[in-house]
């Protein structure tokens, strides 16, 4: 009968995670990331000041009940519509993680995108890899302490002008700015503004791969979309081993080797610090740095680019890769047919809302002329941006 060994007292019965330190990339992958984050921050940070149809161009009106998005405004009986538009942006992500993986993960999730600018300033301030190493292992001093004031100095500002950012979309920018500016702001924009600075700080500064690793439900299911036809990074096992060190006049096959020299660069520039080499991981968010760094390895020592790359289970087995396959056409057939659901749904909604409800309080009243009367309440929304005028008819039946 086998016994588990019971840990001794001073065993720790968790192993604490080793501070990660991603090596700066260049790149074709590293350069789409970059202008992803340009791009996606750019319509986060100023989207709030530009105006359109007289309004903010998104702005989530919750004490008057309108949602303004690019001049159409959606009244709570919209809901609908922002129901429909949410389940589209979900069943995009189904989609797209089918045909290419974690390409959300790598390119345009709102962690990876933080941790990518914080990791710019932190560079800024302390260096590459090996500078950032050797500043954290050094004792305290002068020279320690303002390299860490200056990043956090950095991290936290950026920090709040995201939380100020975030409490723009609800009440609008330019007001929010002046109430933060004479310390006017109120309860609710105060703890949301605080609590979002807060996160933002937290999870792209502190926590980072963490949250990929051990927080995000997207990691646990995505594997229901994978199949051996979805574009994933991998090592090509087959020709990159057995991996060693070599110079490059060296013809790696008298030496027995295959094409990985063992640098482990792909693992110094991976964000959630693991080893590519070692197969398809859970915490590989398809950053795709390991496949810029291999790449100009493989140049240097003029060896085939392609070691790590965008590939198919079903291409490193050898086999036919398909493209078109039935789970790709069911979720672009409903994705389709939920786009222009949407479209017609909104392009021919009705603008003016009425309602004709009669007064419970009061009974009928019977008039001189055998006449009954009846007391109702007329309620009419107009849901558009123009200004409109009604005209309301009372239809009489002859009896």
């Amino acid at each position: 009968m086998e016994m588990s060994q019971t840990p001794d007292a001073g065993d720790s019965l968790y192993r604490k995670d080793p501070k990660i330190y991603p090596r700066d990339v260049k790149g074709t992958f590293a350069s789409l990331r970059k202008f992803a984050v340009f791009a996606l921050l750019g319509l986060y940070y100023f989207r709030p000041w530009l105006n359109w149809g007289g309004h903010q161009s998104v702005l989530f009106d919750l004490p008057a009940r309108k949602f303004y998005i690019f001049g159409l405004t959606f009244w709570p009986q919209d809901f609908i519509f922002l129901t429909l538009m949410l389940i589209s942006a979900g069943l995009s992500l189904f989609f797209v993680t089918a045909v290419a993986g974690r390409l959300w993960c790598g390119y345009a999730c709102p962690q990876t995108v933080w941790t990518e600018v914080f990791l710019w300033m932190e560079r800024l301030v302390e260096g590459d890899r090996g500078k950032r190493m050797k500043l954290d292992k050094m004792p305290w001093n002068a020279h320690k302490i303002s390299r860490k004031v200056t990043k956090q100095f950095l991290w936290i500002t950026f920090a709040l002008w995201t939380g100020v950012t975030f409490v723009g979309f609800f009440t609008p920018i330019r007001e929010l700015g002046h109430s933060l500016i004479t310390f006017q702001l109120g309860g609710w924009e105060t703890f949301w503004f605080l609590f979002y600075s807060f996160a933002t700080y937290g999870n792209a500064g502190i926590l980072r791969e963490q949250v990929c690793k051990y927080m995000c439900p997207y990691a646990r299911f995505q594997s229901a979309m994978f199949d051996k036809d979805t574009l994933v990074i991998a090592y090509d096992e087959q020709r990159g081993e057995p991996r060693g060190a070599r110079r490059k006049s060296d013809d790696p096959t008298d030496k027995g080797l295959g094409d990985c020299i063992g640098c482990t660069l792909c693992v110094q520039v991976c964000p959630t610090g693991i080893d590519i080499r070692e197969g398809l991981q859970i915490e590989c968010i398809a950053c795709a740095a390991c496949i810029d760094v291999c790449d100009q390895v493989m140049e240097k020592m003029d060896y085939k680019k392609g070691l790590i790359s965008y590939t198919t289970e079903h291409r490193l087995q050898s086999k036919e890769t398909h493209v078109i396959r039935p789970r790709i056409m069911v979720y672009a057939a409903l994705l389709l047919a939920l786009i222009i659901g949407v479209i017609f749904s909104v392009n021919n909604r009705v603008l003016l809302r009425a309602d004709l409800l009669r007064d419970r309080n009061a009974l009928y009243r019977e008039l001189p002329g055998d006449l009954i009367e009846n007391v109702y309440t007329l309620k009419l929304i107009n849901m558009d941006f123009e200004k409109h005028r009604y005209k309301i008819e009372v239809v009489n039946h002859d009896d």
